[in-house]
């Protein structure tokens, strides 16, 4: 079996590329790496294209080092990885989507982005315009037996959120298949970012995923900044790690809420928003806005941290850490909440490691990856904290490891606080005078998000950014299976992916 190593060496090394190499492989090498993939050791990061050629981002489980391979496309086509490694599956037909590029011995060449409304097809690619009176049906995967019935769910649902669908095939109330579609809020970010400024990409980046702007702008920024080699003022690593935290602080209390809710115990939900809203409003109170959104940019960050903001900040963590323990013994202690969340929506850990999920879905299934520490980048290096671990797999799991992740984000958030030097948040950027290429990998409070960018002047000649959702919805289609109907919300939210994330 394959090292990365071994593929890197396979192919002809790109310059300028940082900080991890990228090496263009023939198609062999390209095979032999989506074997490596399904072999194991090996986790697939991301997988993306441009008008002639493919890319894959690779980690190595062992070692912890990331790499890229590239393969040309001069006949439009290329071995399809998912015919190896199904996790590879939904992105490579979002490159057909997007670039028309076609993936050879594919075992699912079902358009995912693309729903016939687009008025052309291949938007970043060849753009052929096309004109359909009407979209054809979209075939969903049959499933056969006696019994069985549909239900279809979505797009539109009962609630302010963003659509997606879900299509049950039930034996009674239980589920044996559920499948997705999603796509309906595509925004064309990629095409928006090709030619922008990086002031203006960074912007974009920033709204991929509102919940997740700090992880997102930080993501993209790390990429500039390797790119260009630019190192970051001291003050401003740890400013960003300190939004980072609140934002991760933010959204896991929502999520407990939420959880709880969905079972029917609004009382937990209650009490979490009125944590996750102090630490919304020491957010704005600290840096002017409360989601923090456009204050991490490439060079710094945008602003310094007001002269309370400390003080605010500290307000809402002792608040948050006077009064969280006692909703912890409260979910623990109610039977009726554990009876919901115990044992429903399981992730094997064979799984999350086949797909690589990373966040609380990963970690509540035995994945051990946090990429605050391994590959690791500035500062958490010199900062103390735990990466919490389980095994069960299920909602309950779930729900602990955001438990212990609010508990380390506490602590970690006093560490940044404590450790806060005067000196400058910013440093001024270059136009790049040749060619150079970044990538990043962040820890945002769903799991890793992957950005790769080129640089051409001072222009963004390619942007691709990895959701950490593309890797765990899949996952989600399995926990329901043999799980009633009625418990499809409460895993649903228990996973949160992101229609937005997914759908760029």
């Amino acid at each position: 079996m394959p090292k990365l190593i071994d593929l890197i060496q396979a192919g002809r090394t790109v310059e300028r590329h940082h900080p991890w190499p990228r090496a263009v492989v023939d198609g062999d090498a390209w095979r032999a790496a989506a074997g490596a993939l399904a072999d194991g050791g090996l986790s697939l990061l991301g997988l993306w294209g441009e008008p002639s050629c493919v890319h894959m981002a690779i980690l190595d489980d062992h070692t912890s080092d990331i790499g890229v391979i590239s393969l040309d496309c001069p006949d439009r086509r290329y071995p399809s990885v998912a015919a190896y490694h199904p996790p590879a599956l939904r992105l490579e037909r979002t490159i057909h989507d997007l670039f028309g590029l076609e993936a050879t011995g594919t075992p699912d060449p079902r358009p995912w982005l693309d729903h016939g409304r687009w008025q052309m097809r291949f938007p970043l690619g060849e753009r052929l315009d096309t004109s359909p009176p009407d979209a054809a049906p979209y075939q969903f995967l049959p499933a056969e037996g006696d019994g069985l019935h549909q239900i279809a769910v979505g797009p539109v649902h009962a609630g302010i959120i963003e659509p997606g669908h879900f299509r049950f095939t039930a034996n009674g109330e239980t589920v044996v298949r559920l499948e997705q579609r999603l796509g309906y809020t595509h925004k064309g970010v990629e095409g928006l970012m090709t030619g922008s400024t990086v002031e203006q990409a960074a912007r974009l980046a920033g709204r991929i995923s509102g919940d997740s702007t700090v992880a997102y702008g930080l993501a993209f920024a790390q990429a500039v900044e390797a790119a260009q080699q630019i190192a970051m003022p001291p003050r401003a690593v740890l400013l960003r790690a300190l939004m980072a935290e609140l934002e991760r602080l933010a959204n896991h209390l929502g999520d407990i809420g939420a959880i709880c809710n969905d079972a029917s115990f609004a009382l937990m939900q209650a009490h979490c928003a009125v944590l996750r809203e102090c630490v919304l409003r020491a957010a704005d109170a600290a840096f002017g806005h409360r989601l923090m959104r456009d204050l991490v940019v490439p060079g710094g960050v945008a602003r310094d941290i007001a002269s309370d903001g400390p003080d605010a900040i500290r307000a809402a963590l002792d608040q948050t850490r006077q009064h969280f323990p006692a909703l912890v013994e409260l979910y623990d202690n109610t039977a009726s909440l554990q009876d919901r969340t115990v044992s429903t929506g399981i992730v094997t850990p064979a799984l999350a490691r086949q797909f690589a999920a990373g966040g609380y879905v990963g970690r509540a299934s035995g994945r051990d990856h946090d990429a605050r520490r391994k590959p690791g980048y500035l500062p958490y290096d010199g900062l103390r904290f735990d990466v919490p671990v389980l095994s069960d797999g299920d909602v309950n799991a779930r729900v602990w490891i955001r438990i212990r992740e609010v508990e380390q984000s506490l602590a970690l958030a006093y560490q940044i606080l404590a450790g806060l030097e005067a000196g400058p948040v910013r440093v001024s950027l270059q136009a790049a005078t040749e060619p150079c290429e970044g990538i990043a990998l962040v820890e945002g409070f769903r799991g890793d998000i992957l950005a790769w960018l080129r640089l051409n002047g001072d222009r963004i000649e390619r942007c691709h950014l990895r959701d950490p959702s593309w890797f765990q919805w899949p996952l989600l289609e399995a926990a329901i299976e043999g799980n009633i109907v009625a418990d499809f919300p409460l895993c649903n939210k228990s996973f949160n992916c992101s229609y937005s994330g997914q759908d760029l």
